[in-house]
């Protein structure tokens, strides 16, 4: 098998540089430190001279649990290997609904970012939630479909270790787009070997294989490859969603001292089910699964180097991590029909084509002031995009012609092409002081510096600086009991093109930085060793934000916003191997003046913008041959009119996994997702498009994408 994958590799791969596995104990490289600290309260891993071979392997097996001094805030901590394995995912994105409050979901075809909604936030694909995987940052600024995109199609679930998390503007390390929620999720280092083939209803095919080596000198050499293909519920044109991925990664030492290096490499093909108008449905045009243009779809590629390097230097730990990105994207969307051309539809083609180069570098140390223990940490950030974006009018997933287009009167700026480069600079230090037994502060300062210029239909340029104090004051008020006072400023980039636009015309647009605030109370109470909560109780308060538009398919800068919300979460460790995990999030989110939808609605509330999230999960852990999990996902009504008129109607659904261990290393597993069929729909939005015969300025309707019935996927594993 390892000779097999060896060969199936190099077509798909470069050399990389990535993050060390998280098995070993983390280097403090968040401002926080707040992932060495939970991983050394869970596991030890010794120091060991590089090309020396580990003489015991130790798997971190840090829980929601015995978080209490090792953290800033009561919205931060981790997500442990074992709940990530179990975690009943239909797609791999959806491993992100592990962090508490966050529901991820998806509106279109399979082979798109997903949607994320958080903390009465809907997040689009990706705006204000900073994912990064293996140290890459996913967001994409000034993106072809949306800002801040966060495609996590390339990332292979088991792969995937100790997902650690951070929500608010509360951490130094943490930038753009990070300001509702980051997430970082790590890659292991080994891997047994391992041949997985799963298959289930809609067409679901998947084959996942993975080997591990040690060389010569004791460096470690992964290998894996996954294929997938789904056709999802949909009648008359099938998602046919095919996807390839493939991992290379060498790696040495731990995360004290040592290295990585990974390359991956995904590509996808699929046809796309956008949101259709209710409307369509009711007149009998079409059916709950199919839709009106069906030669929707996209085409993606990504391919990365990547790669940090650890080093005791000094008194303290210096860690480094560079990328190499590029990201090909062709998305096909028809979203308003007949609205603008009646002639040819209004599909369009976006498209982008992406260099990135990065690299962050952090130094932490411990001294002595006063008498007091001064944990210290300081971290540069620097990134370049290079992106030669478009947006122009298709049919058929073929360009019109110059003729097509004279023949319709198109607005101005329906066809988009731009050539943009966008540069961004970062530096941050924080000090987390123990003054007493009881009390410890955690002080910050970020300053961060972007700058972007665009050759193309909205040439011109800009630049802007923030600067993001940070303080959170912890105290101990019991043995079991830490309360939080948090405070912080932090951010999200806009679109270029929107904000050069804004300057052209000499109109109020789209600030380059749209700054946030936020504010938080949290409570963590620890009973005994089985049982933990937290309550957070939190204000943020945003600039601008990020509003959609259905004519562009695309995101773009809104009035200013405040949101007001709780958070509270359970883990209870009922036995050894019984976990039970919920949470619960209500929020308040409205706009600080009055916001025109473009359907005549005029109001402050946030379209989109839940009004409460939460779930729930119970996994069974090594209970003999057997592991499970059961999780319920809930996703409340929301406003879809600004004036909240109208309202969409969220859904519940209870996903499970169960596996069985056989001897030899055989496993078989059964995953059932939306267990009682749920009649809903994964997302409503509510826009103006037109359908054959109607009016010329098309009719406000409310747009669904349906929630997948239920289906079953098997999965038979051997490890070797």
């Amino acid at each position: 098998m390892q000779a097999w994958l060896t060969g199936a590799l190099p077509f798909a791969l470069l050399l990389a540089i990535a993050s060390s596995d998280s098995r070993a104990q983390p280097a403090p490289s968040t401002a926080t430190a707040t992932a060495t600290a939970m991983a050394m309260a869970t596991a030890t891993v010794p120091d060991q001279p590089w090309g020396e071979p580990s003489l015991q392997e130790v798997t971190v097996t840090a829980q929601r649990l015995s978080l209490i001094g090792t953290t800033s805030t009561a919205s931060q901590g981790v997500v442990v290997n074992s709940e990530i394995a179990l975690t009943p995912a239909y797609r791999p994105a959806q491993l992100l609904e592990t962090v508490p409050g966050l529901d991820v979901t998806s509106h279109s075809g399979e082979g798109k970012a997903n949607q994320y909604l958080l903390r009465g936030y809907n997040l689009d694909h990706g705006t204000d939630l900073a994912v990064f995987v293996d140290g890459m940052p996913v967001n994409e600024p000034t993106h072809a479909h949306g800002q801040g995109y966060a495609d996590l199609n390339f990332m292979i679930p088991e792969l995937a270790t100790n997902i650690s998390y951070t929500k608010g503007t509360y951490y130094a390390d943490v930038g753009d787009f990070g300001s509702v929620g980051s997430i970082r999720i790590n890659y292991l280092n080994t891997v047994p070997d391992e041949l997985t083939v799963s298959g289930g209803n809609f067409g679901f095919q998947r084959i996942f294989s993975a080997a591990s080596q040690s060389l010569r000198g004791g460096q470690q050499l992964l290998e894996a490859v996954e294929l997938q293909h789904y056709d999802g519920p949909w009648v008359g044109r099938p998602d046919d969603q095919r996807k390839l991925n493939a991992v290379l990664r060498l790696s040495d030492g731990n995360a004290a001292q040592g290295f990585s290096l990974t390359a991956m490499l995904y590509h996808g093909l699929w046809n796309a089910h956008t949101d259709q108008p209710e409307r369509a449905v009711t007149d009998g045009l079409i059916t709950r699964w199919e839709t009106l243009d069906p030669s929707d779809g996209g085409k993606a590629q990504r391919s990365s180097i990547s790669g940090q390097y650890h080093l005791p230097l000094g008194s303290g730990q210096f860690s480094v991590n560079a990328y190499v990105i590029n990201n090909d994207l062709y998305l096909w969307n028809d979203f308003t029909h007949d609205l603008v051309d009646p002639v040819h539809g209004d599909q369009e083609q976006q498209h982008e084509n992406r260099a990135t180069l990065g690299a962050d570098a952090s130094y932490a140390w411990a001294t002595q002031l006063a008498g007091t223990r001064q944990d210290l940490v300081g971290g540069l950030h620097t990134r370049d995009d290079y992106n030669d974006v478009s947006r122009l009018p298709s049919e058929q997933r073929v360009l019109l012609t110059q003729a097509q287009l004279a023949a319709v009167a198109y607005p101005a700026n329906y066809s988009e092409q731009d050539q943009v480069r966008l540069h961004s600079f970062a530096a941050y230090v924080q000090d987390t002081a123990h003054w007493t037994d009881w009390f410890r502060t955690v002080l910050g300062v970020r300053e961060d510096y972007l700058r972007g210029a665009d050759g193309g239909t909205s040439a011109g340029s800009a630049s802007s600086a923030l600067l993001q104090p940070k303080a959170s004051l912890i105290f101990r008020v019991a043995r079991g009991t830490e309360l939080y006072l948090s405070y912080g400023r932090g951010f999200h980039s806009d679109d270029l093109r929107g904000v050069d636009q804004a300057l052209t015309s000499g109109v109020d647009g789209a600030p380059l930085i749209a700054a946030q605030t936020g504010e938080e109370l949290g409570v963590r109470q620890q009973f005994g060793q089985r049982l933990a909560a937290t309550l957070a109780l939190y204000n943020l308060t945003a600039q601008s934000e990020t509003t959609y538009d259905p004519d562009a398919g695309q995101d773009s800068a809104g009035p200013g916003s405040v949101r007001r919300g709780l958070e509270v979460n359970l883990t209870w460790q009922a036995l050894r191997w019984l976990e039970f995990y919920g949470s619960y999030s209500p929020s308040r989110a409205r706009f600080t003046s009055d916001y025109d939808d473009g359907t005549g609605h005029v109001g402050r509330y946030l379209p989109n913008a839940p009004f409460a999230t939460g779930s729930f999960q119970m996994y069974i852990k090594a209970h003999g041959p057997w592991d499970a999990s059961l999780e319920y996902r809930y996703l409340s009504g929301f406003p879809l009119s600004s004036d909240n008129e109208v309202q969409g109607s969220g859904y519940g659904e209870w996903n499970g996994d169960v596996y069985y261990s056989f001897r030899g290393g055989w496993k078989l597993g059964l995953g059932v997702y939306n267990i009682l069929n749920r009649h809903g729909d994964a997302m409503q939005y509510w826009y103006v498009d037109r359908l054959p015969g109607e009016a010329p300025d098309g009719v406000a309707d409310v747009h669904f994408h349906p929630l997948e019935p239920i289906s079953e996927r098997l999965t038979l594993s051997k490890t070797f």
